[in-house]
C-alpha cells in the first residue's frame, strides 16, 4: 500500500519539486496549494498519484477541511512537509501589523495548524514524519525582512517542541534552504530597481557562488523523510551553499 504525503505549498518552487519526488519513490501526494491553476496542473501531470486541494494557508478552516480532504482520498498520513512561505520586505517600522500577522498566519501559524490536523492522523498508524521548511534567515538575516526571518526562526522551537512532544513514533526535522531558484525569488527580485545585479548579487554572498536548485532541497527534504534519516529528529538542518559561515577580511597565505 502507498504512503501517503501532505506537501503545503506543493505547486511550485521546493513544494513542486517534493511532490514530484515523493511521487517518484512511490507516494501518494496529497497538494495543498492556494494556485489552483499550479497545482491543477501539476497534479494533472503527475497522474492518479496526485490530488491538488486548494487552499489558503492563512485561514484555519481551510487547513482543517484541505487536510481532511486528503486524508479521506489518499487515507493516513505518514509524512507532511510544511513549505509555504511568503516574503514581503519591511523593517519594523514599515511592515503593518495587518501585513505582520499575514506572513506569521501563513509562515509560521500553517505549520502549527497543518501538524494539528495531521498528527493525529499519524498516532492512528503508529508513525510519521513532519518536515518543516525553514531558512537560514533562522540564523542569520539579511536587512529589511523583519517579519519574515522571526517567523523562519520561531520553526524551529515549533520543531523542537513537535520532536520532544511526539517521540518516538512521530519525528520532525527542519529544513533550512539559503537562496533556491523559485518562482518566490524572482517575484522579490522584481521588487529591486536592478533585478540582474541582485540576482548576481546572490549567487555571489554563497561559497558555491551560485544559488541553489528546488531539488536540491526537495532530496534532502525526502531524505529526512525516508528511513534512512530515521535518527534525524528535532533537527534544523541547512542548505544553504555555505552562506553566512564565512568572516570577510584578508587572505593569509
Amino acid at each position: 500500500m502507498s504512503k501517503h504525503a501532505i506537501i503545503t505549498g506543493g505547486a511550485k518552487g521546493i513544494g513542486e519539486s517534493a511532490s514530484r519526488i515523493f511521487l517518484r519513490e512511490g507516494f501518494n501526494v496529497s497538494i495543498l496549494d492556494i494556485d489552483e491553476g499550479a497545482g491543477t496542473t501539476l497534479a494533472v501531470e503527475l497522474g492518479k498519484s496526485a490530488h491538488y486541494i486548494k487552499c489558503d494557508m492563512a485561514s484555519e478552516e481551510q487547513i482543517q477541511s484541505a487536510i481532511a480532504s486528503a486524508i479521506d482520498h489518499f487515507g493516513e498520513a505518514d509524512v507532511l512537509v510544511n513549505n509555504v512561505g511568503i516574503n514581503p520586505y519591511g523593517t519594523v517600522l514599515s511592515t503593518s501589523s495587518a501585513l505582520w500577522d499575514t506572513v506569521m498566519n501563513v509562515n509560521l501559524k500553517s505549520y502549527f495548524l497543518s501538524s494539528k490536523e495531521v498528527i493525529p492522523s499519524m498516532q492512528k498508524i503508529g508513525a510519521g514524519v513532519i518536515i518543516n521548511v525553514a531558512s537560514v534567515q533562522a540564523f542569520i538575516s539579511q536587512s529589511n525582512v523583519a517579519a519574515y526571518t522571526t517567523a523562519k526562526t520561531a520553526i524551529l522551537g515549533l520543531t523542537r517542541s513537535i520532536a520532544v512532544d511526539f517521540a518516538p513514533n512521530i519525528r520532525c526535522v527542519a529544513i533550512c534552504p539559503g537562496t533556491i531558484e523559485t518562482p518566490m525569488l524572482y517575484e522579490a527580485l522584481k521588487e529591486s530597481p536592478n533585478p540582474d545585479e541582485v540576482l548576481q548579487e546572490c549567487h555571489d554572498m554563497h561559497l558555491t557562488k551560485r544559488i541553489g536548485k528546488p531539488d536540491e532541497v526537495g532530496e534532502l527534504i525526502y531524505f529526512a523523510a525516508s528511513e534512512k534519516g530515521g535518527f534525524m529528529t528535532g533537527q534544523a538542518i541547512r542548505v544553504d551553499g555555505g552562506l553566512g559561515i564565512s568572516i570577510g577580511g584578508s587572505k593569509r597565505d
